[in-house]
């Protein structure tokens, strides 16, 4: 990369691309079935994979996993071996591009990025697990990657398409959820990075034999493959992770962002840090975020609580004897309080006589397709996604200023119009990160 081209010049610029479309999303029949490529094949990658194919709506082409032939890959292995199946992502879309309709990715938050972008500029319908990307920046490229490409997407938020939603977007259309002044959110359970009490990168450990370290690494800073970075303990790390907030806020906070028009905040504040590290996550933060007025919507305090020490006041609405769950949020409207707790279960107004004396002028609220089928028909053009990036993205976006404010402490300044933070030059230059590794530039320029 040129050393004069900062790495935010390179994404404005290729953001300002956005209004031109070089490749349609790919067109795909009513009655024919849609050639996904699953990309992560353990754990959630593998669940995606799972959920799709079973909509029996989709033929699976290809299998993508840095660590493919290990027992970490082996239950997705068995049950599609006919799939070719690769290490790197690059050279599937290399030799099978033109046979690949969309594709899963259920891979790090690190690797999310550079594996959309060649897929969207390959017209190719995603669904990406949450959170969307890795940086604020990044996600602003994929919100752009997706119009610019005319793809499909979908963010595996999955209560984005539960009871949550059709309830929340009701409620809110029919003013039982209004003027919302403060939401209280938290995820209490213990995380991966709770136990570990070291301040810098473990080494000294053997890969397991054919991983594809350097793929894995992707665009982020290399350090030694360690059983505390994979499988799964990659959340726990700055470099790779979003924490709790990438693991649990777009299940959390999803449908009351999106129904009540939240936007991006104008100001984060870390109330409360314990257990501050170099490199991995806080034992427990509360972030506080305060988004303006908008769209007939008052001003809104949203605060988020994690850490197993680090629980909210229970609300006074709340019924005597009941506690609140280790992940959930309670949200403050004008005339009600309302009670959810994650993915797709439905809120409850507090206390619970209010809501069985207001039960019969409820508004009720239907169904519809499933988060997995919803992406499916999204790609074979009969459905809208519920959660596509230009939705989902901003969500993400709020949480990446979160870790970023969970990083540094004290109180950020956001510009609403240049979306920079204005107060802090360390916390303004982390909405990118560090520069891409040589050789994996090219996805900030797609």
């Amino acid at each position: 990369m040129n050393k004069n081209l900062t790495r935010r010049k390179f994404t404005q610029a290729a953001a300002a691309s956005s209004v031109f479309s070089l490749i349609p999303g790919r067109v795909i029949g009513a009655n024919s079935k849609v050639n996904v490529a699953f990309i992560g094949c353990g754990a959630q990658g593998a669940g995606d994979a799972h959920n799709v194919y079973n909509t029996k709506l989709v033929n699976p082409v290809a299998l993508c996993d840095v660590a493919l032939g290990t027992g970490h890959t082996a239950n997705l292995e068995k049950k599609f071996s006919k799939s070719p199946k690769f290490k790197d992502f690059r050279k599937m879309f290399d030799k099978m591009g033109k046979e690949i309709d969309a594709c899963t990715i259920g891979v790090p938050d690190h690797a999310h990025f550079p594996i959309s972008m060649r897929a969207m500029s390959e017209g190719v319908h995603c669904y990406v697990e949450k959170p969307l990307a890795h940086t604020f920046q990044e996600i602003e490229l994929m919100i752009a990657a997706e119009k610019k490409y005319k793809v499909s997407c979908q963010m595996g938020n999955q209560g984005h398409s539960g009871a949550n939603y059709h309830q929340f977007k009701a409620w809110k259309e029919a003013g039982v959820i209004k003027d919302v002044s403060k939401i209280t959110s938290y995820m209490n359970s213990g995380r991966r990075w709770h136990p570990w009490k070291f301040d810098e990168w473990q080494t000294g450990e053997k890969m397991p034999e054919g991983m594809d370290w350097d793929t894995w690494l992707g665009t982020k800073p290399a350090h030694p493959f360690s059983k505390y970075l994979h499988p799964g303990n990659w959340r726990s790390w700055y470099d790779y992770g979003n924490g709790a907030f990438g693991d649990w806020g777009p299940h959390i906070l999803d449908t009351a962002h999106r129904f009540l028009k939240l936007g991006l905040p104008e100001k984060i504040t870390a109330v409360h840090r314990e257990g501050v590290r170099n490199l991995i996550f806080p034992m427990g933060t509360t972030i506080q975020f305060d988004f303006p007025a908008r769209e007939g919507e008052p001003p809104c305090e949203v605060r988020w609580y994690d850490g197993t020490r680090n629980k909210p006041a229970p609300p006074k609405e709340l019924e005597k004897g009941r506690r609140l769950e280790n992940n959930g949020k309670v949200i403050y409207g004008k005339d009600l309080t309302f009670k959810g707790t994650s993915h797709g279960s439905p809120l409850r107004i507090i206390p619970e006589d209010k809501m069985k004396d207001l039960a019969s002028s409820l508004p009720k609220f239907g169904g519809g397709s499933n988060h997995f089928m919803n992406f499916v028909l999204g790609a074979k053009g009969e459905e809208k996604t519920r959660s596509p990036f230009h939705i989902s993205g901003v969500l993400s976006q709020v949480f990446c200023l979160g870790v970023i404010a969970q990083r540094l402490g004290g109180e950020l300044h956001f510009d609403l119009k240049t979306k920079r933070i204005t107060n802090n030059k360390i916390a303004d230059a982390l909405l990118e990160g560090p520069p891409p590794r040589k050789g994996w530039e090219e996805y900030y320029k797609l």
